[in-house]
């Protein structure tokens, strides 16, 4: 594999998925790999080079399958160790890669780890796999993440005598990383996925693996020292995979776990995704400017991952409270669409539906610097159901036809994993890849008309960024370039017409300039500011060339 391909990552199209709610081939309710491998050739025209699975392990699926119950087995429901390597063969025939989650940071209380550790005497290895503790009254810096649902970071468990130490939901145990049998566990669980041939691993709540008294318990020294563990175990033995790190932190926190281009390739830019919204209810670049700008450049051989929403909730936790105020007051205003002090809603929901909005978010997605994520459904306009619990509403099932279920599956009424969308705007009957695939104007087409000039263009994925002054703070302006690629892109955050005169750099006088999203020629650049019209929120990517 050249130096190139081993960043194939820098210039991949992400697609984030859960097997159970995509595709349903044996008609049982539930989507599996079978029903995934069907839907390949959808994904590939849709464009995307990378898939991301949620969590398909055996579990009791407390959390979703963040809850695994053993780390070397697929849950029941999705299929089996043979048909995800049918999966995963599939895939790479269809030129795509996967990534799939290594949920480290915990296990399901339902894992026979923690099921010997309860029953294991105090000290031994078998209980040091967790942590426990006489007292509630350790690591009391460290914050509780899940208020909503939690008051302590600790729960008692009668059966072992002890309290167990738990950073999300109690009935999610946190390894104990200070135990080396617990590392050489995680290694191994790592490399079983890396054999059957998964190209990345997102490794979730990766800042949270160690405790240290007098800390918030977060992003610690030892962990880093276990990601270069990691790292160096795999660049050993499989060359050109990548571990993508899910730390929910500020970007100069978030920094490190790319170490010295020896720890992770890849890492989450989750500040970003909150102010991408308050641009757009603010209409101004400030709140994008500012955070790209306070984002420090990553190791050559890393980059960081965008998006605009997923499986999780709008977090808040990297805004001041007055922005915090304006995101809930724009875009949540019924508590119903709360969830953990963020936000749980879709894509298409949050922009009211609006088609100019909804496209202009996804060509900032593409444009800005990092490798982008599309979450299953936003490419359709899919909504949510705000009548599910907790995150369930954000993840309903793939509305591929006016179908029964909406082509998810043939089952009947409650054998269903979760309802499909059955609503007058978002429903199945209205919103679907069968209509849009029909109709070149469609959101979808439009959505993959950005994706494929992405895709021809690496200065988007691996170039500099520069931002022009411009006299017009509705409009974001900035320049990508990469060896001879220079595109300039021009953005109105505006729900009415903007005109903006662009300070070009001298070397651009006088070139050719091309809208790369419409191909379509627009005057060369002249000797004055480049002035530019912009409808309601529209975006142009202006190529230049001598």
């Amino acid at each position: 594999m050249s130096a190139r391909d081993a960043l194939w990552y820098k210039d991949a199209i992400i697609y984030e998925l859960h097997v159970k709610t995509y595709a349903d081939a044996n008609g049982d309710g539930v989507g599996d790999f079978d029903g995934l491998i069907g839907k390949l050739g959808y994904l590939q025209r849709l464009g995307v080079t990378c898939l991301w699975l949620l969590p398909f392990y055996e579990s009791p699926r407390r959390d979703d399958g963040y809850d695994v119950a053993h780390y070397e087995r697929v849950h029941a429901d999705y299929g089996t160790l043979e048909s995800f390597a049918r999966f995963v063969e599939a895939a790479h025939d269809h030129q795509l890669q996967v990534i799939t989650e290594l949920v480290i940071n915990h296990t399901s209380g339902q894992h026979p780890w923690f099921k010997a550790a309860r029953l294991a005497p105090p000290g031994s290895s078998k209980r040091n796999f967790y942590v426990w503790s006489d007292t509630d009254q350790r690591y009391r810096d460290a914050r509780v993440i899940f208020r909503d649902a939690e008051s302590s970071n600790w729960e008692w468990d009668p059966l072992a005598g002890a309290f167990y130490w738990h950073r999300f939901f109690r009935h999610q145990p946190d390894l104990n990383y200070d135990n080396p049998r617990v590392r050489r566990a995680v290694l191994k669980v790592m490399r079983f996925w890396l054999d059957r041939g998964v190209d990345g691993l997102r490794l979730d709540a990766v800042s949270h693996l160690y405790e240290r008294e007098g800390t918030r318990c977060e992003n610690l020294p030892e962990t880093h020292a276990f990601l270069k563990e990691m790292r160096a175990d795999m660049d050993r033995r499989y060359a050109g995979r990548v571990l993508l790190a899910e730390a929910n932190q500020w970007p100069p926190d978030e920094q490190p776990y790319f170490g010295n281009d020896d720890e992770c390739q890849m890492a989450f830019h989750f500040p970003l995704m909150p102010r991408v919204f308050l641009a757009l209810e603010r209409e101004e670049a400030l709140p994008i400017v500012d955070i790209i700008t306070r984002t420090p450049a990553p190791p050559p051989g890393c980059q960081w991952a965008l998006f605009l929403r997923n499986h999780d909730e709008l977090t808040l936790s990297a805004v001041t409270d007055e922005e915090r105020d304006v995101l809930v007051e724009a875009y949540a205003p019924d508590p119903r669409m709360r969830l953990n002090s963020g936000i749980r809603r879709r894509l298409a929901p949050l922009l009211n539906n609006d088609r100019r909005r909804i496209e202009l978010a996804h060509a900032l997605l593409f444009s800005l610097p990092g490798t982008p994520v599309l979450y299953y459904g936003d490419e359709i306009g899919m909504g949510d159901n705000l009548q599910l619990s907790d995150r369930d509403g954000l993840r309903t099932p793939m509305q591929w036809s006016d179908d029964l279920n909406g082509g998810f599956s043939g089952a009947r009424g409650r054998r269903l994993v979760l309802p499909p969308i059955d609503d007058a705007v978002y429903g199945y009957q209205a919103v679907n890849v069968a209509r849009q695939a029909r109709d070149p104007d469609s959101l979808l087409a439009s959505i993959s008309r950005l994706i494929a000039v992405r895709r021809r263009h690496p200065a988007f994925g691996r170039g500099s960024i520069e931002f022009l002054p411009c006299n017009n703070p509705h409009v974001l302006t900035f320049v990508r370039r990469l060896e001879g690629d220079t595109i300039v892109v021009v953005a109105n955050l505006a729900a009415s017409i903007q005109f903006v005169a662009i300070d070009l750099p001298a070397a651009s006088a006088g070139a050719a300039v091309v809208e790369l999203i419409d191909d379509t020629p627009v005057p060369p650049v002249g000797s004055s500011p480049y002035g530019v019209t912009l409808g309601p929120h529209a975006c142009y990517w202006l190529a230049l060339s001598a």
